[in-house]
């Protein structure tokens, strides 16, 4: 392992200082050095509550409120409450990682409500991620728990920030911005591509940042499935035209989260984004929850010095 990523969607401060401690004593114990990168939340949509554990139906009517309301079935309401402005009709809606799509049919003007179709049958609880494919939002990029945690991250003097969802370069400017107001500029910036805008603005995003991230996970729910490899391959390729370092991430070795071994397609894809000119390969609830942590860095770090026999490091710079 070469870095440990910590992230803040969970991470508490005083937790993640007992862990960079433990960190840093196992690492002078064997005498190498362990990058420390805080992943940052990002600006996100989420649900409020919901009463209990809620299914919603397929072809059902499901109307989102922009002002809080304990959900249910037929009505919910999300923490973003510019949300009905910035859609229109026949915009989709995405719940929990994708698993539930709805579509916009109609809006009520007067209770702010968006109203929707849902596109299939799937069970939603409290808070979870609403993502909205293909629509530019004008969502504050630095949220204040953003900039409380890139504050930590100064303070701690952590080696890499994994800025999420990062849009346009200007983003990046904000970061760094904080950083050098906090006395601490040499924290590098991993801007994390995550949506449509931000492959859109991919060689603006490279040229401010340290390196890039494949977030594979949410930007798979922002663009269409198939686009994603191809999408990782034209960052890869960005990245190594101006010589920053890349990391592809989620989903790597996903099954491995239950089971003591990986798929011969989750090895084929290690292998491949290796193959491509990858700088990282990155394991997250494999080793983070997962019940086979050590064997997902093991069987990882396998793979990839096999990838390694092969490539051709002379053609990729």
């Amino acid at each position: 392992m070469n870095v440990a990523r910590f992230n803040f969607s969970h991470a508490q401060y005083e937790q993640t200082k007992l862990l960079m401690k433990t960190i840093k004593t196992i690492s002078d114990k064997l005498d190498k050095h362990t990058g420390l990168m805080l992943d940052t939340k990002g600006p996100e949509i989420r649900t409020h509550e919901f009463d209990g554990v809620v299914t919603i139906q397929k072809d059902s009517e499901v109307k989102i409120s922009m002002t809080e309301v304990l959900g249910n079935a037929k009505l919910f309401s999300v923490s973003y409450s510019n949300l009905y402005n910035e859609l229109k009709v026949g915009d989709m809606v995405n719940i929990d990682d994708g698993y539930l799509s709805l579509e916009v049919v109609g809006k009520d003007e007067a209770k702010q409500q968006l109203v929707t179709k849902a596109k299939n049958t799937h069970s939603i609880k409290s808070r979870i991620g609403v993502n909205v494919p293909k629509v530019n939002l004008e969502m504050d990029f630095i949220s204040p728990k953003d900039y409380q945690d890139i504050v930590f991250a100064a303070q701690q003097d952590f080696d890499y920030i994994a800025a999420s969802f990062v849009r346009r370069a200007q983003d990046v400017k904000d970061i760094r911005k904080i950083l050098q107001e906090q006395g601490n500029s040499n924290i590098q910036i991993i801007s994390k591509i995550e949506n449509q805008e931000g492959v859109d603005n991919l060689e603006e995003i490279i040229q401010e940042s340290d390196g890039i991230m494949v977030a594979r996970g949410d930007l798979g729910i922002e663009v269409d499935g198939e686009l994603v490899p191809l999408y990782q391959t034209r960052m890869i390729t960005k990245c190594l035209e101006y010589g920053k370092p890349v990391v592809v991430a989620t989903q790597m070795l996903e099954s491995m989260q239950r089971n003591p071994r990986p798929t011969k397609a989750e090895t084929s894809d290690v292998f491949n984004a290796v193959r491509e000119g990858t700088t990282f390969t990155m394991l997250s609830g494999e080793s983070a929850s997962g019940e086979y942590p050590v064997e997902a860095v093991t069987y990882m770090k396998k793979i990839n010095y096999q990838a390694e026999k092969v490539v051709n490091y002379q053609a990729l710079s």
